[in-house]
């Protein structure tokens, strides 16, 4: 016995974490408090050695990345029926990423702390003690999460964009904080995506609305976000892809009011085909990919359909972004369909949020664990169907879910209290780290066989040759589940109820 727990220790190194600093928000649960000086993170521990695991925990009973380590037991037989069993001879999507949006909301709430504050904030999600986050979403312009509507070329007619410039929020707020993130986590990649042409370009000469981008231009249109390369590219932020327009379909909905721009599908591919495409194709950004669609479930099908009908705008595109407001109503398997129509092109979920304020007090639901619950079941989700990366909405909001000049409050895993000069780290920034720290870009996701109803599961193979599993008991009891690895035996693990586990091996 003594020889094993030897073993154990120098077959596992573990780093120094630094613990969650609680508050309690009464029946909502707790967060974990930072500021200037203090702020809870997790290296993550290196396994040494084949044979043994590590596992770390979260739950709604306050568990944060909780460590603890194990054995494989070699002699063991298969699983049983409502085990889980490891299939690394079948594999499935390569996986990009995780990250979040430098939204001019996210961009204030942050440098509104002080300067340590805002440092350990990036850290929290760049580093590797913290998400490791590998992807920033960055919006062309205004958003509803802004605190004005914008442009940058709002001059009438300025066919030849002579009066395009970035904003004050660019250069005072978002690049910065981008320059941060990338000094933090060299590997992160940037994808643009604007949600409307400048209001003189569209049907309706308005930011929001039903409105078309005019045919005459179309090609105008195209040079602007070109110029949007490289005004970025000036400073250093060059864009691993560009989305062809923020919610096109959502556009000629009554919630048109949040600024995206109407598309019929038709119309867009003639655009990518014709304009988009090449003219990226021909600038200094022709490394920049474009990701079509960029909207929910809903309408994908019909919608992409359409738009690779044209053959040029299909050979443009490279992948298929997606939202993930309407998954609980649209079964995920229209992704797949679209995997197998459309073999080469990657699926991408660019956009989610959950959670809005308290009507009585306009604060948003601060530590809800049934906000985290949203996010890892739709991460899982996403992920068993050929989604290759997940991508959360405002990085840091405020008490109030804002700014947003459209009133469209929502909640966020970081709210800033600049007052008080700390940041609260809520149980969706921990349901999403549970899969961002772990699994690296170039990941693979793997077999995972198993049938027990309340723990939802998914494993990958890193390029380093370690397997992660992610595990999620959604009932409200403990679960007894086993992990066989035909290569390594067994694992037999208890899941507090509404808990989540990452568990990693070589």
């Amino acid at each position: 016995m003594l020889r094993c727990i030897f073993l154990l220790i120098t077959c596992i190194y573990t780093a120094r974490s630094i613990p969650c600093a609680h508050r309690d928000f009464g029946n909502n649960g707790t967060v974990c408090v930072c500021n200037a000086t203090y702020c809870d993170s997790t290296p993550v521990s290196e396994v040494l050695d084949i044979g043994f695991y590590i596992r770390y925990s979260s739950s709604e009973n306050g568990l944060r990345f909780d460590e603890t380590h194990g054995v494989f037991r070699k002699e063991c037989s298969p699983a049983d029926a409502d085990g889980f069993q490891l299939d690394l001879g079948t594999t499935f999507q390569p996986i990009h990423g995780f990250g979040g949006a430098f939204t001019d909301a996210a961009s204030f709430n942050i440098r509104t702390l002080s300067p340590g504050a805002q440092e350990n904030l990036l850290r929290t999600y760049f580093s590797k003690e913290g998400s490791n986050y590998n992807l920033g979403r960055v919006p062309i312009g205004g958003t509803d999460f802004s605190k004005r509507p914008y442009t940058y070329d709002d001059h009438e007619g300025d066919v030849l964009l002579k009066n395009f410039s970035l904003a004050n929020e660019d250069l005072l707020y978002k690049i910065p904080l981008m320059k941060k993130a990338f000094e933090i986590n060299p590997e992160v990649k940037f994808f643009a995506a604007a949600w409307t042409a400048p209001p003189w370009m569209r049907t309706n000469h308005n930011y929001t609305g039903y409105g078309f981008l005019k045919r005459k231009y179309y090609q105008v249109y195209a040079n602007y976000l070109v110029e949007f390369l490289n005004k970025y590219g000036d400073h250093g932020l060059e864009m691993w892809a560009m989305s062809t327009g923020n919610e096109p379909y959502i556009g000629t909905q009554s919630l048109s009011n949040y600024g995206s721009m109407v598309w019929l599908p038709k119309n867009l591919g003639k655009w990518i085909a014709n304009n988009l495409g090449p003219t990226i194709s021909k600038s200094k950004h022709n490394k920049t990919v474009i990701l079509a669609y960029d909207d929910s479930r809903s309408r994908l099908d019909p919608f992409l359909n359409d738009i690779f009908k044209n053959k040029l705008a299909r050979n443009y595109t490279a992948g298929i972004a997606i939202h993930a407001y309407e998954d609980a109503t649209f079964s995920a398997s229209v992704l797949g369909e679209i995997r197998q129509k459309y073999p080469g092109k990657f699926l991408i979920m660019t956009e989610f949020s959950a959670g809005n304020p308290q009507k009585d007090t306009g604060i948003v639901a601060s530590a809800s664990w049934q906000l985290a619950e949203m996010y890892i079941l739709n991460i899982i989700e996403n992920l068993k169907n050929w989604v290759t990366g997940w991508v959360d909405w405002n990085l840091a909001l405020d008490k109030y879910g804002g700014p947003n000049w459209r009133q469209n409050f929502v909640n966020a895993p970081i709210i800033v209290n600049s007052e008080a000069d700390e940041f609260y780290k809520q149980p969706t920034y921990y349901a999403i780290t549970h899969f961002s720290k772990f699994i690296p870009p170039g990941s693979v996701r793997v077999g995972f066989v198993h049938g027990k109803k309340p723990v939802e599961a998914v494993a990958f193979k890193t390029p380093k040759n370690e397997i992660i599993v992610v595990m999620y008991n959604k009932g409200i009891a403990d679960q007894s589940v086993t992990i066989y690895d035909p290569r390594r035996g067994q694992v037999r693990l208890q899941l507090p109820p509404k808990s989540i586990h990452t568990i990693l091996y070589k």
